[in-house]
């Protein structure tokens, strides 16, 4: 079954993760469909806008952290390959539509900062949790640092504390956070303004928007992809990915900590 399907409508393409069972974790294989989809979404004359979505209740988890456990010593974790999914949102010729209908970690904040647009419910809750797990959301930054404010981006990287989507809004990691029931209208509110853009005029004004970053955003990702690798196959990251798995503490969390 595939993880991630495609539908195409009146110039918009959906693009739904489709592996609840995990969360919507991002395992190497969901991965390489996203970037398959979006791939063949930016070849489509007929795309004018791309919706990111999800079934299930959650968003999206974050790394497949089951699939970067067996990786230890040998292949590569999916996080190797997370930098592509990132580059090909943030430079798609085409706006990029986040709809966040649950909860995001990690990785899965990612991608809603690589999109143009992004809707979320105010129950939605969000954590950069890659700490409390040894690791640090290095590959990420690339797309989350231009949204955050940077008061809010220290706290957050630094305590992996959860927060919802009132607050997401209010930092800048999504561009309006609705009740749950108005989430769809939101996101076709916004949709119907995309399509009625000149292909190119939007293109083009995505490049306005890119202008003031430096020429060498792919360059950061692969660096960003190697510090986070390295930081995965670290000890501090081994015995994190383990404790999780184990539903334990860390080991360098001390005794009595709440």
């Amino acid at each position: 079954m595939p993880l991630v399907t495609t539908e195409t409508r009146r110039g918009v393409a959906t693009l739904t993760l489709d592996s609840p069972t995990n969360r919507n974790a991002l395992s190497t294989a969901l991965i390489e469909e996203l970037l398959a989809a979006l791939a063949a979404a930016e070849a489509d004359d007929a795309v004018r806008a791309v919706v990111l979505t999800h079934t299930g209740p959650v968003f999206c988890s974050g790394a497949d952290l089951k699939e970067t456990a067996a990786a230890f010593g040998s292949g590569k974790p999916p996080v190797s390959r997370l930098g592509d999914v990132l580059a090909a949102i943030w430079e798609s010729r085409k706006p990029v539509l986040a709809r966040v209908g649950g909860p995001a970690r990690a990785g899965g904040l990612g991608l809603i900062a690589a999109a143009d647009i992004a809707v979320c419910t105010t129950a939605a809750t969000f954590a950069f949790s890659e700490v409390r797990i040894g690791v640090i959301p290095a590959v990420i930054s690339t797309t989350v640092l231009p949204r955050l404010a940077p008061r809010a981006a220290a706290e957050l990287y630094l305590t992996g504390a959860t927060f919802d989507g009132a607050r997401a809004e209010r930092i800048g990691l999504v561009t309006a956070a609705v009740e749950a029931e108005r989430l769809d209208e939101t996101v076709e509110g916004y949709v119907r303004d995309l399509v009625r853009g000149a292909p190119g005029a939007l293109a083009g004004a995505k490049e306005l928007l890119r202008s003031r970053e430096p020429d060498t955003f792919r360059d950061e990702v692969a660096a960003m992809t190697e510090l986070s690798v390295r930081f995965f196959g670290s000890a501090e990251g081994m015995e994190g990915i383990m404790a999780f798995r184990d539903k334990r503490d860390p080991n360098w969390v001390p005794d009595g900590a709440a």
